[in-house]
């Protein structure tokens, strides 16, 4: 371990990372009284967002913005008040995870919705359908970069044994450093970010609305009613 941490490399990041949660997209249609088209409610939900000043600049929102409170709730402090175990904590800290790419979010979470939820529900062989919600927050902060440390520790991004990255985790966290940031374990082309501090992220801003519907032996991702993004088999997670 100490080897590991000798040879790491820092990366100045400075830019908007993608955050994935789960959302019910009956409850956020606002707009559906001025049009019966799906389209329309999420071109006006975006016009709306980017009409909105930026979220939580003020130091107290909670006493002066609390919508923005409530943006910033669900797109960053979620699971820094709401701790669970994942790859990088053994749930005695909270940590965030967000992906420099849309897509990327989607093979990370439909892992952990078909694996963690509907396997242990026994629903594998039932027609099951999820909202989830995409948004864009600003990250800035110095993050050790652990991509190169892969090719060598590769059990950082292993698939299903968390035991080594938990350790790594749980040092950054002991020191106090921001977070880091490694390859995707789901998604060749991406890069995750795992944040430990929320005071680098800002900005928190509506992306997408998406839906995962498990059909047999597949995952279907529709970014709108009938329209297809990915189709994602089962046994690729």
């Amino acid at each position: 371990m100490e080897r590991l941490f000798s040879q790491l490399a820092v990366a100045d990041i400075h830019q908007d990372l993608v955050r994935n949660i789960v959302s019910l997209l009956e409850s956020e249609n606002l707009f559906d009284d001025l049009s019966d088209e799906p389209d329309a409610w999420l071109l006006a939900q975006q016009v709306e967002s980017d009409a909105r000043p930026y979220p939580y600049r003020s130091p107290y929102p909670e006493i002066y913005r609390p919508f923005e409170e409530a943006i910033w709730i669900n797109a960053i402090g979620w699971p820094f008040q709401n701790r669970q175990m994942s790859r990088f904590s053994d749930g005695s800290f909270g940590v965030w995870y967000g992906s420099d790419l849309a897509e990327t979010t989607v093979f990370e979470t439909a892992y952990h919705w078909y694996r963690g939820l509907i396997c242990d529900a026994g629903w594998e062989q039932e027609r099951v359908v999820v909202e989830r919600k995409l948004y864009t927050v600003a990250c800035d902060a110095l993050l050790l970069d652990l991509r190169q440390a892969v090719a060598v520790y590769p059990d950082i991004v292993h698939k299903s044994d968390y035991r080594f990255a938990r350790t790594v985790g749980a040092r950054l966290h002991r020191e106090g450093h921001p977070g880091l940031l490694t390859y995707s374990a789901r998604h060749d082309h991406g890069l995750n970010f795992a944040v430990m501090n929320p005071e680098v992220l800002s900005r928190p801003r509506f992306h997408s609305q998406l839906s995962y519907c498990l059909e047999g032996e597949r995952i279907l991702v529709e970014s709108t009613p009938g329209t297809i993004m990915l189709d994602i088999p089962i046994n690729v997670l």
